[in-house]
C-alpha cells in the first residue's frame, strides 16, 4: 500500500482481481455458500487487489488481466479515448492500472494507461479552460476520480487567472514587511 491513510488508495485497492491458485488453501472461505472451507489448487476467483498482492508475493496465486484492462477496453481507447467512459470500467482506472500492472507481466496495460491518458488530459484541460458548468455535465460522468481532480483544479486555476487579469489585486505585501522587529536585550 502506497499511501496508508489515503481514502482514494484504499479505494483503489479494493477493486477486484482475477487470480489463480497455485497452492491449496485451507481455511479460507472465498464463496460464504460454499461447503468447504478450502481452495483447490488450479482455482480461478476474484479476490481484492490488496490481498492479490499478497498472495502473490508468497508465491500463491497468478493474477491476470481484470476485465477493465480487456480488448474491448484497449480498442475503444484506441478509437477516441476522450468519449470512453472510464468511470463505469474503475472509478480509480489508472491508480489500479499502476499498480496492476508490475503484477500481471502484460506491458501493454501501461501502454493503455499512458496512451489513455495522454490524449484525456489534452480533452480535460479544453473543456476546463472553454466550456461552461452546464455544457460539461456529461463529460464529467465519464471521468474517473483523478481526471475530475485534474478538471477541477484546471478550472480553479482558470478562475483565478480570470480574476487577476480582471483587476485582482496587482501586487500583495508580504506579512512580514508591516511587523516590526523585536529589540534585541
Amino acid at each position: 500500500m502506497a499511501n496508508y491513510y489515503n481514502i482514494d488508495d484504499i479505494l483503489a485497492e479494493e477493486e477486484f482481481v482475477p487470480v489463480v491458485f497455485h497452492k491449496a488453501a485451507n481455511g479460507v472461505i472465498i464463496d460464504p455458500s460454499s461447503e468447504t472451507n478450502s481452495v483447490e489448487q488450479g482455482a480461478k476467483v476474484e479476490l481484492p487487489l490488496w490481498l492479490a498482492q499478497e498472495l502473490y508475493l508468497r508465491q500463491a496465486v497468478s493474477i491476470s488481466v481484470p476485465s477493465c484492462f480487456n480488448q474491448k477496453t484497449r480498442l475503444e481507447i484506441q478509437a477516441d479515448a476522450a468519449c470512453v467512459d472510464l468511470k463505469s470500467r474503475s472509478p480509480y482506472f489508472y491508480e489500479f492500472g499502476c499498480k496492476i500492472a508490475p503484477l500481471v507481466g502484460d506491458k501493454t496495460v501501461e501502454i493503455l494507461l499512458l496512451s489513455a491518458f495522454k490524449i484525456r488530459y489534452k480533452e480535460i484541460l479544453t473543456k476546463a479552460y472553454t466550456t461552461a458548468y452546464a455544457a460539461t455535465s456529461k463529460f464529467l460522468t465519464l471521468l474517473t476520480k483523478e481526471e475530475t481532480n485534474l478538471y477541477e483544479a484546471a478550472q480553479s486555476s482558470m478562475a483565478g487567472f480570470k480574476k487577476w487579469r480582471m483587476g485582482g489585486p496587482r501586487l500583495q505585501t508580504a506579512s512580514v514587511l508591516g511587523r516590526k522587529r523585536k529589540p534585541i536585550e
